[in-house]
């Protein structure tokens, strides 16, 4: 389990992926989540194993783990191998999980806007936004295609105004925000691309 676990009502924000690798950008919008969002912390869960992804190209589970930690650094930013230890591959299993065992952390999901134009290839995805307030963060090009996607459809009663972000941990879900902050450039896609990874 996490070596630091928060104090009773702590708000925690979760980002989860393969991390393959992590980088500079995982770190700015971590921060940008801990700021707007009101976060005591963010814990990075990197995936043993995205069901979506190709296993060709994906480095070990313990050198994405790794990585992550040299560039969480001291912050306030907790990486883990959370689902390997709980022996599960999919959000929605996971989140229930934390949200069971852990009941006094508030806990709310982040992801880019890339990611809420394909949530509904994830399992039970309707379920993830009934168990947690999520936070969507806005990526270059995805703004317009994410809202308009299925997911920001079934659920557009459900979004908050961004001016209440920082109350979002509290909110009863479904209840999401889509987060508009300035982009960061870097991308594991590139940095595979140029084979330092």
């Amino acid at each position: 389990m996490l070596a630091r676990l928060p104090r009773r009502r702590a708000r925690v924000g979760l980002l989860g992926g393969s991390f393959n690798p992590a980088h500079d950008g995982h770190l700015y919008i971590s921060q940008v989540a801990l700021h707007r969002l009101g976060l005591d912390r963010v814990w990075w869960l990197v995936s043993p194993g995205n069901p979506l992804k190709k296993k060709t190209g994906m480095a070990s589970l313990q050198a994405r783990l790794s990585r992550a930690h040299l560039i969480a650094g001291r912050s306030r930013i907790d990486a883990s191998d959370l689902e390997r230890e709980i022996h599960t591959v999919y959000t929605v299993d996971t989140v229930r999980h934390l949200t069971r065992e852990l009941p006094h952390i508030r806990f709310v999901w982040l992801m880019g806007a890339d990611n809420l134009t394909q949530i509904c290839e994830w399992r039970r995805w309707p379920l993830l936004f009934g168990t947690l307030p999520i936070a969507v963060f806005d990526r270059p090009t995805y703004a317009r295609k994410a809202l308009l996607s299925q997911a920001g459809r079934v659920f557009a009663r459900s979004r908050l105004p961004s001016r209440v972000a920082a109350s979002l941990a509290s909110s009863k879900s479904p209840a999401w925000v889509f987060v508009r902050a300035r982009s960061h450039p870097e991308s594991g896609t590139r940095l595979r691309r140029l084979g330092t990874w």
